[in-house]
């Protein structure tokens, strides 16, 4: 079986071209090619197959074997791989995931794509859609975390997302990362996002949902800045740069949540073959 690897500002990915729906797709399948030690190493799976509405489709396993709505860094990749290898010779193209159709733009230089636009459509504020176990939505609220009360903002990408924009230390970035993953009141659980909003940009570190730390995610930063231009820290319609421990992404939330927009850089790390 013939894989490829990718990432994303670090965030890294197992791609399967899946055209003829025989790829594997069992949780145990993605825990073991996934785990760093033993097999390949990835933060999930990236599945490519057609679709009658898009260019393309793309599905998203975690690498605990969970699925995944979206993934910013993800559709990046999938956009690369889908030009570079000729599967799609557009650079405007569109992708199926289970959050939508999402259109993307490749910036290619010599014929490869180096960068993408990524159009993630509107961001989602209201509880009972992101899903929350509330009503309304949840902006600069406390959440008790084990008799801890940690203020946040929760935001859908696609995805749910928790951001958290107040400072808080190593010890207790570390702590609570996995415990609001698993919060009860996020039936589907969340990404939690630990952010610091600077003067020129926002420094973000990332617990994923069904894969912990990581060195970047794409819905996360873009979550962030909403919640940043919610709360007043960020302008709307103005690119923001985010960093995070991989690199930088930049975001642009339009005037009155309209759309969010992601541009960062994709990878191809190798291409190999997998002994079924």
């Amino acid at each position: 079986m013939i894989f490829y690897k990718y990432h994303g500002l670090g965030n890294d990915f197992i791609v399967l071209e899946d055209f003829d729906g025989k790829a594997p797709k069992t949780p145990d399948f993605t825990r073991k090619q996934c785990h760093r030690r033993f097999a390949i190493g990835a933060d999930g799976i990236l599945y490519i197959s057609g679709s009658e509405k898009a260019d393309a489709s793309m599905k998203i396993l975690n690498s605990d074997g969970s699925k995944a709505e979206m993934c910013g860094n993800g559709i990046r990749c999938v956009a690369k791989h889908l030009f570079d290898l000729g599967l799609v010779r557009k650079r405007k193209m569109k992708i199926e995931t289970l959050a939508g159709i999402k259109d993307v733009d490749c910036i290619v230089e010599s014929g490869q794509v180096m960068s993408v636009t990524v159009d993630m459509g509107a961001p989602e504020l209201d509880c009972e859609k992101i899903p929350m176990d509330c009503r309304g939505r949840f902006v600069s609220k406390q959440l008790d975390v084990d008799g801890r009360c940690i203020t946040g903002t929760a935001v859908s990408m696609g995805n749910p997302h928790f951001v958290i924009l107040e400072p808080l230390d190593e010890s207790a970035r570390k702590e609570l990362g996995p415990r609001i993953e698993g919060h009860p009141i996020f039936p589907r659980r969340t990404n939690v996002e630990f952010a610091q909003v600077l003067a020129d940009h926002i420094e973000v570190q990332v617990y994923e949902r069904g894969a912990g730390w990581t060195l970047a995610c794409g819905t996360g930063a873009c979550a962030t800045v909403v919640a940043a231009v919610v709360n007043r820290q960020a302008p709307e319609g103005k690119e923001v740069e985010v960093r995070l421990p991989g690199g930088s992404l930049w975001i642009n939330v339009g005037a009155r949540l309209s759309k969010v927009t992601m541009r960062g850089p994709a990878v191809r790390v190798y291409r190999g073959e997998l002994q079924e």
